[in-house]
């Protein structure tokens, strides 16, 4: 083994020891037992789970903005209840039923994880769920209740994006975080017209 290669495999390490651990937390989760067994079994089936289902490494950018991080979670919280009480009205409205769509939704700033985040967010805000994702051109599509009409969809859509810019605000990295911001300057500066 290479000098170049023997780096490259402690760097992957380094980089899936994250991961790793939170199997292992998982694993302790699943069978309610925080024993040293139980820790050491975690580590030999994470380590299993890591080498014979390999998946490509993943780099975590490391930009993480607490105040960014704490709106997205007081936002995330308001849509939960907002779309669990839109649901609930739509359920027991038996004079006509929730239209419904598949929604393609173009990502603007995505990456592999900026996109999961994005398609968890909208999964678990009651009313609407991934039906597919497109990684190579950035795409989701969200099966969505409660739509009427074109602007019904567009209203979504937009909302989905907002979403998108919160995540890359919050954790985005500094190259998404930069195009955001150049966006935004050109849309301020468009409006000022």
């Amino acid at each position: 083994m290479t000098p170049e290669s023997k780096r490259g495999a402690v760097r992957d390490l380094l980089l899936q020891l994250p991961f790793l651990l939170w199997l292992v937390v998982l694993w302790m989760l699943l069978w309610h037992q925080f024993t040293p067994l139980a820790l050491v079994s975690g580590l030999i089936v994470a380590i299993f789970v890591t080498r014979v289902f390999r998946l490509p490494t993943v780099e975590l950018v490391g930009r993480v903005n607490l105040w960014y991080v704490l709106v997205f979670i007081v936002l995330f919280l308001g849509a939960v209840v907002a779309g669990a009480i839109s649901v609930a009205i739509q359920v027991f409205d038996f004079r006509r039923q929730p239209g419904a769509a598949i929604i393609e939704i173009p990502l603007r700033y995505a990456d592999d994880i900026v996109m999961t985040h994005v398609a968890v967010t909208a999964s678990l805000i009651p009313g609407s769920l991934v039906a597919e994702s497109d990684r190579d051109r950035r795409i989701l599509y969200l099966h969505v209740i409660g739509v009427r009409n074109r602007a019904d969809v567009d209203a979504f859509r937009d909302g989905v994006l907002r979403w998108e810019k919160r995540i890359v605000r919050a954790v985005g990295s500094p190259e998404q975080y930069r195009a955001l911001k150049a966006d935004e300057s050109r849309a301020r500066a468009g409006g000022a017209r």
